[in-house]
């Protein structure tokens, strides 16, 4: 369990040491990585404003985050509560268990991912646009 431990705190350290250099060269040099869905087609991805998202919540701006994607606003703390639980169980167990209710769960949310994806693009739906 301690080998398990450290290697997943390793991996995660990693991804946040990630996402914070990709933090300080978006609050350098104001260059972020495009969505090239938008790039392409004009349209907004239902990922768009992510990263806009995660800036807002490092500065606890809360409203900015939900204006930047509703969507992940909502699901995200979700999906943390899910990956905790599946942590919890690779600590314990060394491997994780998928439930019969987690597929059907996660298509609805790719359901509702697409859906948000349409709206956003919509003119009555404006507001979600980022």
């Amino acid at each position: 369990m301690k080998k398990r431990l450290l290697k997943s705190l390793l991996t995660a350290g990693i991804v946040l040491a990630a996402g914070l250099g990709y933090y300080a060269f978006i609050k350098l040099t104001g260059l972020g990585i495009p969505c090239f869905f938008n790039l392409i087609t004009g349209l907004h991805c239902p990922g768009c404003g992510a990263s806009r998202m995660c800036i807002a919540l490092l500065q606890l701006d809360f409203a900015t985050a939900f204006q930047s994607n509703a969507y992940l606003m909502v699901i995200v703390p979700v999906l943390l509560a899910l990956g905790a639980g599946k942590w919890a169980q690779y600590l314990k167990n060394g491997r994780t268990v998928t439930g019969r209710w987690e597929t059907p769960f996660y298509i609805v949310l790719l359901a509702g991912a697409l859906i948000f994806g349409l709206l956003r693009n919509l003119p009555a739906f404006s507001f979600l646009a980022p």
